[in-house]
């Protein structure tokens, strides 16, 4: 089905968007690399499970695919969003992975493969309807999903499906690599950190 907003999205998806999410990963490809390899064992000993955790999830245009980040809950948890998990599942690595960002560095693959973009909407659950469904009224699907993203920063979570898919649609405004870099440097600094998981359940 055509959306006249996912239209809109594409439209104001620039070429040069993707080249400088190509450029970033290249650039920080081998540290990242070297933390996660350091931190894998630790995962692995702490959850007993695989260190590096694969998901459904929704992308571009509703198109469902993997998404990777580093294991921070245990073995056993539902596949669930985050705020309908609880911090119970979490484990002693996974707190200090989630509250660092480091847990999101495999996702640094999905965005070279193209799932994915360094700055964008947060990819849900396909069991999320309700945040599909007014992020494709309000044409955000027409966007690649984010490793973080306007909502993120604004302390907004998936337990507010409406105001986070609201939020979201101030990302389809023609895209500017001052915005971008901004975003990414207010979630170095730790903007965005709160942790659904820690406050749902």
């Amino acid at each position: 089905m055509t959306i006249n907003g996912t239209r809109l999205g594409r439209k104001n998806m620039k070429p040069r968007k993707r080249v400088f999410d190509v450029l970033v990963c290249l650039v920080v490809a081998a540290p990242a690399l070297v933390v996660t390899l350091v931190v894998m064992p630790w995962v692995w000993l702490d959850s007993g499970g695989s260190p590096i955790f694969r998901q459904r999830r929704v992308g571009r245009d509703g198109r469902i695919f993997t998404m990777l980040k580093l294991r921070t809950m245990r073995v056993d948890t539902p596949d669930r969003a985050s705020h309908e998990v609880g911090a119970s599942m979490i484990t002693r690595s996974g707190h200090l992975l989630r509250k660092s960002k480091v847990d999101e560095l495999p996702q640094l693959w999905n965005v070279l493969t193209g799932d994915m973009s360094l700055v964008g909407p947060r990819p849900c659950l396909p069991s999320q309807a309700q945040l599909i469904e007014e992020r494709a009224r309000l044409g955000v699907l027409g966007l690649r999903p984010g490793i973080t993203g306007v909502a993120q920063i604004a302390g907004l979570d998936m337990s507010e499906p409406v105001a986070l898919a609201h939020a979201d649609a101030a990302y389809l405004s023609p895209w500017t690599l001052r915005r971008d870099l901004m975003l990414l440097m207010k979630t170095a600094l730790g903007r965005g950190s709160g942790d659904a998981a820690v406050s749902g359940g």
